[in-house]
């Protein structure tokens, strides 16, 4: 009897994935069709805990200015923090202002800097993740946690296996984040799991001076469209 109701539970769970399905490529069709209208944008990542009073928090109002101002719309996960500031220099320079919202049980909700016609909902990661991907021209990323890690490293992986096309990757605070890159490439190099080439698109940067013109630089050779 035990048996049977525990099989009868798993059966519910997968009619219940089947379903999700239908959630999902919801999630899809509505993210493609809205960011496709968009135009050339830069994303923006880095922690939800940055407070307002943070030089990184200050550091990427400028640097998101500084990409609005040179022609490119600022795309950020749409919460607090360095998402926050990242839209709130796009809206100072009256450029585009884009939020791709994660419905979690902490620490995020929207910012009120985004554009009210370019605020979009998700419930899934990975679905707001190729959003990302699909539609960004650089990435510029913060200090931040896991999240950011993970933005960061999927993008590598995706250009390293050539699943999508290759964009400027620009890491901003050379304090936070080059004891990371000397890691990778003191081990991972060192020891051959990953090749040179695989590092040639990270730059790491202080300045938004610095940003602009990599992201300008790259684009003199290369034409913007989706990703993939």
């Amino acid at each position: 009897m035990r048996s049977e109701k525990h099989h009868k539970g798993w059966n519910e769970i997968k009619t219940n994935d089947s379903w999700a399905i239908f959630k999902i490529m919801g999630e899809f069709v509505n993210g493609f069709e809205r960011m496709s209208k968009i135009g050339p944008c830069v994303s923006i990542f880095g922690s939800a805990r940055t407070k307002e009073e943070d030089p990184y928090y200050e550091l990427a109002v400028s640097i998101a200015k500084s990409i609005a101002e040179a022609g490119y719309g600022v795309i950020t996960g749409g919460g607090p923090g360095i998402m926050e500031a990242g839209n709130k220099g796009a809206s100072l320079a009256g450029g585009t202002s884009v939020g791709l919202n994660i419905d979690l049980p902490f620490e995020q909700h929207d910012n009120p800097y985004i554009d009210g016609d370019k605020s979009l909902d998700f419930d899934y990661f990975f679905v707001r993740k190729v959003m990302f991907v699909k539609y960004s021209q650089g990435f510029v990323v913060m200090p931040g946690g896991f999240g950011t890690l993970d933005e960061l490293f999927e993008a590598i992986t995706l250009i390293q296996t050539h699943k999508i096309g290759k964009f400027p990757i620009i890491l901003v605070g050379s304090d936070f984040w080059t004891g990371l890159m000397d890691w990778v490439k003191n081990t991972m190099l060192k020891v051959g799991n990953i090749s040179p080439e695989d590092l040639n698109l990270i730059k790491i940067v202080d300045t938004e001076d610095e940003v602009v013109e990599i992201i300008d630089s790259f684009y003199k050779g290369h034409s913007m469209s989706p990703n993939f």
